[in-house]
């Protein structure tokens, strides 16, 4: 086992350890722990329906009529209802012909690249994707090009390039995990249509943050009937768990019949499924949720730089502050930490070396007194720690 040591000792030398936290969550947006209360500014909750009254009932009447667990997978044990229920409406939610529910999103991005391609093929990968494409394009056996960030001219050369024989697959985040920008999809359909590449977008980070309504990548640049496979998540915006994707209906069958991360799962639980099932009504009923969400980002933007910080322009609720050393990340989060803010330290391999950073993300749930004292803090911190940023 020295070889587990050895490891632990080497990240720990780097300031790369990771560690576990536990806090008792009193609402979307304020946690508790020792005795202390503290602000979150590191979840994904990014509507904070997690503590929403509606969703939580509708959690707990689906244990009372269907139980805690679902029993197995889908294509051996079946589905309960909500699960019919769920995908219909998110493939009405997506503007798409149909959709299925994976247990992750990390599972669905696996599920999916590693199905739809494969020797022979080529995928396009945006060098910022997440890590879950990532391990989907190098499950998939498919030759694997990484074109430079958001950049369409690359991507245009490298189709321009690309064997005339096999599947093309183009992929990117809608909005990226961890500095918060907009993929210019946009473009990219242009391009990829001029190719006839398959377009698969990750709406991780957008399904209920851009789009009118909160409806995601797709429908912020009006192409919901060009992109292929929209993949989505329950876990951030939508406060439940889980993973999903929308697209045509041969997609979404040959996904039931090919993706191994969804045939040998068992299912999701029934509370989950209704649980996310409610959120999307709440998401579809209740507009001002994402209305308010774009506001609190941009006032936190705004009070960032106004306390001095270099923050960048944008309107998504993640918002990067790039401190340079995984070690100045640490002291500068714990600090934090002490001053009752929770904020996430994103260092090596999340981020490139030299780009480690706080990871700020804001809620709809959050009040901008509380931001304003939160932007304070956090730049005070910093020049008492004597980093610079």
């Amino acid at each position: 086992m020295d070889f587990l040591s050895k490891y632990l000792t080497e990240i720990k030398q780097l300031e790369l350890h990771r560690e576990l936290y536990t806090y008792s969550f009193r609402d979307a947006v304020h946690a508790q722990m020792d005795g202390k209360e503290y602000l979150i500014l590191a979840s994904n909750n990014y509507l904070g329906l997690t503590h929403d009254p509606a969703i939580k009932q509708a959690a707990m009447a689906a244990i009372n009529e269907y139980g805690t667990g679902s029993g197995g997978a889908r294509l051996t044990i079946g589905s309960h209802p909500h699960y019919a229920l769920l995908e219909q409406e998110l493939a009405e939610f997506k503007g798409a012909e149909a959709a299925v529910a994976f247990n992750t999103g990390y599972m669905a991005n696996v599920g999916v690249i590693s199905s739809l391609v494969g020797t022979g093929d080529t995928i396009y990968s945006d060098e910022l994707n997440h890590a879950s494409i990532v391990d989907g394009c190098r499950l998939s056996r498919a030759r694997v090009t990484i074109f430079q960030h958001s950049d369409v001219n690359h991507l245009s050369s490298l189709l321009a390039q690309s064997p005339s024989n096999g599947q093309k697959l183009i992929v990117v985040d809608g909005v990226f995990s961890m500095d918060g920008d907009i993929a210019p999809v946009d473009d990219i359909v242009d391009i990829a249509e001029k190719y006839n590449a398959l377009v698969m977008v990750d709406d991780a980070h957008a399904t209920g943050v851009i789009g009118p309504g909160g409806h995601g990548t797709a429908a912020h640049f009006g192409l919901k009937e060009r992109i292929h496979i929209q993949m989505g998540t329950f876990s951030k915006a939508l406060g439940s768990e889980g993973g999903f994707v929308a697209g045509r209906k041969t997609i979404i069958e040959f996904l039931i019949n090919k993706a191994r991360s969804f045939i040998y799962s068992t299912a999701l639980s029934p509370a989950t499924i209704a649980a996310a099932r409610a959120a999307i009504q709440q998401l579809t009923s209740r507009p001002e949720l994402v209305q308010k969400l774009s506001r609190n980002a941009c006032f936190m933007r705004r009070s960032l730089r106004d306390a001095g910080l270099p923050v960048g322009e944008g309107v998504t609720p993640i918002i990067p502050v790039i401190v340079g050393s995984a070690g100045a990340t640490i002291a500068l989060v714990q600090e934090l930490r002490r001053e009752e803010v929770i904020v996430s330290a994103i260092r090596p391999p999340t981020v490139p070396a030299g780009t480690s950073r706080l990871r700020i993300t804001v809620s709809a749930a959050h009040e901008e007194a509380e931001l304003a004292v939160a932007a304070e803090k956090i730049a005070a911190a910093a020049k008492r720690l004597r980093i610079v940023v």
